[in-house]
């Protein structure tokens, strides 16, 4: 490991020195705040440090689902916070899945709109029963946000044509979609570098001290910078209310003539699955054990893993002879509130992060937000 001082003359000039904006984090948020702050100040040096090879997170490693809240979900918000703070949220969400898709192009983010839908099992039939009392009211609600007039709607038959077991009621959600999180990825780190956006990899921060990082190659100056690492951010910010939350995923073999399509979730969002091409995506389960889930160790444990694979068989696709060919888990980053931290932390130092399980919604306009804080600022 070469540290920073035993770099020639024209690495620190290129690369090291004279940077006016860095930003910590190579994920939606972050690279979304270097473009954003690219943009309007062409001619500063704008420096991403990301710690992996890869963005490490969630952002390469979430469902790639393009949600902005179910019924059930949104309900419970409205018993818990007021009605401006929960449709200020959700507002928040769909802004950032259309700046997403204006900022990056549909066709690179392979974003497709199939709909999700919430599915019930017998035990759900009271909250089915409350969503569905409450869903012209909702409509109403959501119509004013997406423009859509008619967002939920009752989609019992889904459950017997696509083959799920144990799954009797569906309320459909038109306004939702899926994407393509490895070409959303790949698109926005090309955007960045064809903006002249330094992006250096294998660089972890340790400490923040005035204007100055030491990080794992030793000393970097800055003139702004811009936390940006979600759930990994309480070893910089330990007095912040955001904390990590694993999330583990499997992907099936592909199942010839898959029939579902779109996106599904159950039981207050804890799993979730969809089609990937002809292949079952399908996560969650950290509801199992909340404890041992509050963890940045991005590995898969057996508990979670065998009893998703048991939900495939079971109840997803209780009719296929599928195997399993891809497991990973990812770290989202959450809070007591749903609501992103935003803000000036002192007069050079910012940050992005609790995004709340909806990276995928809200990080492009997150990311914008903060670009424009760190300049008015």
């Amino acid at each position: 490991m070469i540290n920073f001082q035993n770099l020639s003359f024209w690495e620190k000039e290129s690369f090291i020195n004279h940077t006016d904006y860095v930003i910590v984090g190579s994920g939606i948020v972050g690279l979304s705040t270097a473009i954003y702050l690219k943009q309007r100040e062409k001619g500063k040096k704008v420096t991403v440090l990301e710690r992996g090879f890869l963005p490490t997170g969630a952002s390469t490693k979430n469902a790639g689902f393009s949600c902005i809240g179910s019924p059930s979900e949104l309900l419970d918000d409205l018993k818990k916070n007021s009605r401006e703070e929960v449709y200020a949220t959700v507002h928040k969400r769909w802004e950032g899945l259309l700046n997403l898709n204006q900022l990056l192009g549909t066709e690179n983010i392979g974003y497709k709109s199939l709909g999700s839908h919430e599915l019930f099992q017998d035990s759900d039939l009271e909250v089915f029963e409350y969503c569905m009392n409450n869903i012209k009211e909702l409509n109403q609600d959501l119509k004013e946000i997406t423009g859509k007039p008619q967002v939920f709607s009752e989609a019992n038959h889904i459950c017997k044509s696509y083959g799920f077991e144990g799954f009797n009621k569906a309320i459909s959600h038109a306004a939702e979609g899926q994407i393509d999180t490895g070409k959303m990825m790949k698109s926005l780190l090309k955007k960045a570098l064809e903006m002249d956006i330094q992006i250096l990899n294998g660089i972890e921060v340790l400490e923040i001290n005035g204007k100055e990082l030491n990080t794992n190659h030793g000393k970097m100056k800055f003139e702004k910078l811009a936390v940006c690492t979600n759930g990994f951010s309480k070893k910089i910010f330990p007095e912040f209310d955001v904390e990590p939350a694993r999330a583990q995923v499997i992907v099936t073999s592909e199942i010839p003539d898959l029939k579902m399509k779109g996106i599904f979730h159950f039981d207050e969002g804890f799993y979730y699955f969809r089609n990937v091409g002809n292949r079952i995506l399908c996560g969650g389960g950290r509801n199992l054990d909340f404890d041992r889930e509050r963890t940045t160790t991005m590995e898969n444990t057996e508990k979670i893993t065998s009893h998703l694979e048991h939900l495939l068989r079971t109840k997803i696709a209780p009719y296929s002879n599928l195997t399993i060919e891809h497991k990973w888990a990812g770290t989202m980053g959450v809070g007591k509130t749903k609501t992103p931290i935003l803000k000036k932390v002192n007069n050079n130092v910012y940050c992005g992060i609790r995004l709340g399980g909806m990276g995928v919604a809200i990080g492009s306009v997150v990311g914008k937000d903060l670009a424009q804080l760190m300049i008015e600022n």
